[in-house]
């Protein structure tokens, strides 16, 4: 009975974290939700006996997708505060 409740939780994640993580006006937040979201997402694999994709999810989906958007994000923030010849004198 505990374990199916925990499965039902489970389900439930996923389906509010990926809602939320594609539409969150926030993009830090929904960064940080897309990262949670592939833990819960290796947490599910290991439930349904895969820990070889579980260990794949963790690393890939939520370890370097996630470092990726967050380095993303920051550079993005740190253009937005400066100005625009500034940002293109510093590409050259």
């Amino acid at each position: 009975m505990i374990v199916q409740v925990f499965d039902v939780i489970l389900v439930l994640m996923l389906v509010w974290l990926g809602w939320r993580a594609v539409t969150d006006a926030d993009l830090r937040r929904a960064t940080i939700q897309f990262i949670v979201l592939g833990l819960v997402l290796a947490l599910t694999w290991l439930r349904l006996g895969a820990p070889d994709v579980a260990l794949a999810e963790a690393a890939v989906g939520s370890g370097l997708t996630g470092a990726l958007l967050w380095m993303a994000l920051r550079r993005q923030q740190d253009d937005d505060g400066k100005p625009e010849s500034a940002s293109r004198e510093e590409q050259r």
